[in-house]
């Protein structure tokens, strides 16, 4: 049994120092291969062409809602419940509405990905992103040669008697967890941010015509979008910056950042496309059927 114990100890050792090194290989690659949060999509050539036809979409749907709004202020007017001044001003909203969809949404994704940029360096005082920093702390894992010497190497913080290598390989796992969930929902937002400013145009129709409940909704996605990038990588770099001085806080901030999109959407601040979209095919139906209504009650 002794023999046996001793076979088996040796060859889970030898288990464990594999995985680990391919682990922490694994993650050095993808941190080094961490680009720029998904803004470089939208300097593409394709990119561009697919906003400029949903801006050309936009101003044909806006065009042809000022013509039904036109025609609903003509209706309205002869029964005394018309106002030419409430249909001017929704026609001025529509028109800076669809002057602006396209571009603003753009421009504050970069912007905030900038200011993300901006200080995170001023956090760290050097010019490091959340891939300089994570790499560095694999870097120095990758120097460690065995899985049970992490716990007295000082890469992580206040875990100085970790004595169970299974305990160093779940700490890192954890960290590559927080990090990985965070680009990938970062490099995911650059396409949904095109999905937003694709339905986006659907709403052009309604805005001319007084109805904007849907489009205000639209803007906050817009607004949630961009802070949930902000605050989710500030926050991941605040937590790998803590993991050299205490690696449980550094954890715990690194995992909260994954709670952002969350939290924002229970403040109304929703960064999903699901209620966009909905949104957006009640608006089209809306649309179709104020169109037959107007048409019905045109004299022929």
């Amino acid at each position: 049994m002794f023999i046996w114990d001793f076979v088996m100890g040796d060859v889970m050792d030898q288990i464990i120092d594999w995985f680990y090194g391919h682990l922490v290989g694994f993650l050095g690659d993808f941190f080094a291969q961490m680009g720029n949060m998904g803004v470089e999509l939208f300097d593409m050539t394709w990119v561009q062409s697919i906003v400029l036809f949903f801006t050309y979409l936009a101003w044909m749907l806006y065009v042809v809602g000022l013509v039904v709004s036109c025609f609903e202020t003509g209706i309205e007017y002869q029964s005394g419940r018309g106002s030419v001044k409430d249909a001017a001003l929704n026609a001025v909203k529509g028109f800076m509405a669809v002057s602006l969809f396209t571009t603003v949404p753009i421009e504050l994704y970069k912007l905030s990905v900038t200011l993300q940029s901006s200080l995170t360096a001023g956090i760290t005082g050097h010019n490091s992103g959340v891939g300089e920093l994570a790499n560095a702390i694999i870097g120095e894992l990758g120097n460690i040669s065995d899985v049970s010497s992490v716990g007295s190497s000082g890469v992580f913080g206040g875990l100085s008697t970790i004595t169970s290598p299974i305990m160093a390989l779940f700490i890192i796992i954890l960290m590559g967890y927080a990090v990985v969930k965070v680009f990938f929902a970062n490099l995911k937002r650059g396409g949904i941010l095109l999905i937003q400013i694709a339905v986006g145009s659907l709403y052009m129709f309604s805005v001319p015509r007084g109805y904007i409940d849907g489009f205000i909704q639209w803007i906050k996605q817009i607004i949630g979008l961009c802070l949930t990038t902000f605050l989710q990588a500030t926050i991941l770099t605040a937590g790998l910056m803590v993991v050299k001085d205490n690696a449980l806080l550094g954890l715990g901030l690194m995992l909260s950042a994954g709670e952002v999109p969350r939290i924002a959407g229970a403040f109304g601040l929703d960064t999903s496309t699901k209620a966009n979209v909905m949104s957006a095919v009640y608006t089209a139906q809306a649309a179709v059927n104020t169109t037959r209504t107007i048409a019905r009650a045109i004299p022929k």
